[in-house]
């Protein structure tokens, strides 16, 4: 989609310090890291959030945890890591694109925020 940032990273117009790339999924590390390990995990089809996912995209999603769990192995914070997705402008969702959180490396508190 013209304009969305996400999409100009998957296309490699925007340069990106990529940790993961497959036909489906682009996967790179955050501008603005929230701990030691903070990777975004991004679908190439241009999906605005949660709430815009079809029956068509299971697969699609469920391959995005598969690529959290080899990144989280990858980056050494198995013992302990989050995968968020924030859905809307009010859970903090500042691009429009679907994308999952992957955060590691450091101790996490509950509640968050």
């Amino acid at each position: 989609m013209d304009g969305c940032i996400f999409c100009e990273i998957a296309k490699k117009r925007v340069d990106s310090k990529i940790v993961h790339e497959d036909s489906d999924v682009i996967a790179f590390e955050d501008l603005n890291p929230q701990a030691p390990v903070h990777i975004l995990i991004v679908p190439r089809k241009h999906i605005v959030d949660l709430l815009h996912l079809s029956s068509t995209d299971q697969t699609l999603v469920g391959k995005i945890h598969l690529v959290a769990n080899e990144l989280a192995k990858k980056k050494r914070v198995e013992t302990g890591f989050r995968v968020i997705c924030n859905c809307g402008e009010e859970a903090g969702q500042s691009v429009g694109h679907l994308h999952f959180h992957l955060l590691g490396g450091r101790r996490f508190k509950w509640p968050p925020g």
